[in-house]
Parts: C-alpha cells; sequence; structure tokens
C-alpha cells in the first residue's frame, strides 16, 4: 500500500483503467498479451490513441504520429480503434461505479472520481471498497485500473498514477505532506511545459520547494490566481467535491457469474435480483424509464442485446424482471452456456408527474409502495435484510448492493 493502511477520512477515490484502448483489444487477442501493441490510425496522419506499457517503455505516448511509434517500437503490433467497444466497455465500467455511489464524476471514458463516504457502512473501509472496484473491473470487463485513496480529489489523482499499472494506494490523511514534497513541479494539477519552465528559472524543482516559497514571490511570477493555486496544492489543500456531471441516459446492472450457467431458472432468479437492484437506483433518484435493455454474454464473450420500450415509464421491481425475464426467453436459448446478464433502463425522466404504467391486473396503489417501504428498511438495516423469497435460494456470498 506504499504509505501505509491507515484509510480513515479517504472516501476520494480516483479510478483510471490501464492503458484503456489496447487493453480492450487485448481482450480478444490473448496472445499479445506482454507485448508492444499500439493503437491507432495506421494512416499518413494516424496518431497513437493508446498503447500497452511495452510500448510505453520503448517510448511510444499517446497523441505521437504512427510514423514516429513505427521507428521507436518496430516490432508493435499496431490495431485500429474500435470506439463502439470502448464506448460499450465504458458504460460498464460507469454502471459499476454508480452500484458503489451515486457521487460519481467521470473525467472521461475512463477515469472518474467517487465520493463514497455514504458506501462505507455498506460495503466497508475505503481500501476494502478500493479492491472491490479493481476486483469487479477486471471480472467483469476484463481489463486492469489503477485506484488513488486520499481525503481529496488532487492527491487521489495523483495517487492512482503512482500506483499504476493495476495497484492501488492509499495516502492517508497525515502522510500527505510527505508524499507530495518530493514530487517534480510536474505533478501539480495545472502546472504545464510553460509553468515548468517558469518554476525551474526560479529554482522550484520539487513540489516542496514551492511550498516554501512565499505565496507572494510565486504570484508575482505567475500571476495571482496560479500563484495561489499552486501553494495551495503544494500543501494538500484541495477543497474541490466530487461533482457528478450530466445526468445518468441510463440506470443498469449486470453480473458477471463465477462460473458459467446454462440453466434457465437459474438465470430467471439472477434477473429478478438484477431488476431488484435496478427498480431501488430508479426509486432512490426518483427517475422512471421507458425501454428496458437485456445484455446476454457467453461463454465465448459474445454479447447480445435486446430491448423493449414500455407503453409508460416504470420503476417497479415486478415490472423490470417480468420485461427482462419475457426477452430473455424469447431468445429461445437450449442450454447455452452465460457468463453474463445485465439489465439496463434507459429513456430516464424524473418521477415526479410522470404517468407510469400499471400492471395489468394490478390495483392502482399497493406494488409500488410495498417496494417503497423495502427500500426503507433496507436503507436502515442493509442491503440484503429484506429480499424476494426466489432469492434466498441463491447460493451463499451472492448478496447484492443497490
Amino acid at each position: 500500500m506504499g504509505l501505509g493502511v491507515d484509510d480513515g477520512g479517504c472516501t476520494i477515490l480516483h479510478v483510471d483503467m490501464d492503458a484503456f484502448y489496447a487493453s480492450v483489444e487485448l481482450r480478444s487477442r490473448p496472445e499479445l498479451h506482454g507485448t508492444p501493441v499500439i493503437v491507432g490510425g495506421a494512416g499518413g496522419r494516424g496518431v497513437v490513441l493508446s498503447a500497452t506499457y511495452e510500448a510505453r517503455a520503448m517510448g511510444v505516448h499517446s497523441a505521437m504520429p504512427i510514423s514516429r511509434a513505427r521507428r521507436l517500437a518496430p516490432d508493435a503490433v499496431i490495431i485500429p480503434p474500435d470506439h463502439r467497444a470502448y464506448a460499450e466497455v465504458s458504460r460498464g465500467v460507469m454502471s459499476l461505479f454508480h452500484s458503489v455511489t451515486p457521487l460519481v464524476e467521470p473525467l472521461s471514458l475512463d477515469e472518474a472520481f467517487l465520493d463514497i463516504a455514504g458506501a462505507l457502512r455498506r460495503l466497508g473501509s475505503p481500501t476494502a471498497i478500493g479492491e472491490l472496484i479493481r476486483s469487479r473491473v477486471f471480472d467483469e470487463q476484463r481489463i486492469t485500473c489503477s485506484v488513488g485513496v486520499a481525503s481529496t480529489k488532487f492527491v487521489a489523482k495523483l495517487a492512482s498514477t503512482r500506483s499504476k499499472p493495476d495497484g492501488i494506494l492509499v495516502v492517508p490523511a497525515e502522510q500527505v505532506i510527505e508524499f507530495l514534497h518530493p514530487l517534480p513541479v510536474g505533478a501539480l494539477w495545472g502546472v504545464g511545459e510553460k509553468t515548468e519552465e517558469q518554476l525551474e528559472r526560479l529554482g522550484l524543482r520539487t513540489v516542496g520547494d514551492i511550498a516554501s516559497t512565499p505565496v507572494a514571490t510565486l504570484q508575482r511570477a505567475l500571476g495571482q490566481a496560479t500563484g495561489r493555486h499552486l501553494h495551495e496544492l503544494s500543501w494538500g489543500r484541495d477543497s474541490r467535491r466530487v461533482s457528478p456531471g450530466e445526468p445518468e441516459k441510463s440506470i443498469g446492472a449486470e453480473e458477471t457469474f463465477d462460473d458459467d450457467i446454462d440453466d434457465a431458472i437459474a438465470i430467471h432468479a439472477h434477473l429478478l435480483k438484477l431488476a431488484d437492484q435496478v427498480g431501488a437506483r430508479l426509486r432512490s433518484t426518483e427517475q422512471v424509464g421507458r425501454t428496458v435493455q437485456l445484455k446476454v454474454r457467453f461463454a465465448d464473450f459474445t454479447t447480445i442485446t435486446r430491448s423493449k420500450t414500455m407503453p409508460g415509464p416504470i420503476d417497479v421491481t415486478q415490472d423490470l424482471y417480468d420485461t427482462a425475464r419475457g426477452l430473455f426467453d424469447a431468445l429461445g436459448l437450449q442450454r447455452a452456456r452465460i457468463r453474463l446478464v445485465g439489465i439496463r433502463v434507459e429513456g430516464l425522466q424524473p418521477a415526479q408527474g410522470a404517468a407510469r404504467q400499471l400492471t395489468l391486473g394490478a390495483p392502482e396503489q399497493g406494488r409500488r409502495e410495498a417496494e417503497i417501504a423495502v427500500d426503507s428498511i433496507r436503507a436502515r438495516f442493509g442491503s440484503t435484510s429484506v429480499r424476494p423469497a426466489r432469492l434466498v435460494e441463491l447460493p451463499p456470498g451472492e448478496e447484492y448492493s443497490r
């Protein structure tokens, strides 16, 4: 863990996928693991979008012209990008993050800040949550990620960078200065090439050098705002909170099985579990949706999706389950070995004022109100305190979280 394991108060995580585009490509090319691989356009003006760490060790980096990358790594395999695949993996990763906490601030397709303060009681310590995320990303997406755990966004991002690849680094609050001050000035947020040159002309080469320089001196050299900003960061002071971006366009959950499943009845039970999770999240965020999507991934990693648009918006678990089960049964699978199933609801809108769909034959009041009551019980006593009867029969350890 590097600087120790006292993670009290370290409720900010920065999670960053390792060599994201290249890692996604290697999922279908396992023979290339451990070799230099470059993802990018192969044309005369092509640039590097991503590269494995073996290629990076040869000097290849993102935004470099492919022609130069070829000279640095002549034996590297160059793969054209598949942006649809990257977007799909990104959606899965972000969905995983949102299953941990609603406070997720995406920075790009492959990295995000998470505020996990509200998840500690449910999922354990910050370190345990970081390890859970790393494990689930690998299990569900077959790529690795690195996690920084700290009390501020700035330090968490630095920690994830220092833990690459495929690592986790906790920076306890009392060790922030010890962690920061030996780093080069270029590690500070906002220090580009020109600013770094200005700092070096002043004889400032480490973060500790900046910390020991009077603010007025920094402001005269760099300007009022930049001088103050860098001095604050040099002492580990960063008051910015994790700010979720645009409202989610969809809400979903998926599950990768420890062993492939070929039993339709068992799949039905897992679909019910996922519908329960998705319904709870819809209600907790006061949203309803119109389109239910089913995702099925087979043992050979072939993936298919099916969807159905409902007559009206829904947020009731039973409606979600009935729809997803109908989509699954319509596939007509006969003993197909399945690795993963998922349910996603799209076409979200605020629940307030929405004309919800009524389940055929159901009373206008009752089912949804009962599920809201269950939500309240779970919020107080834990996510597994009340479960649908069919889920009680799932194997031990198959607990779920909202």
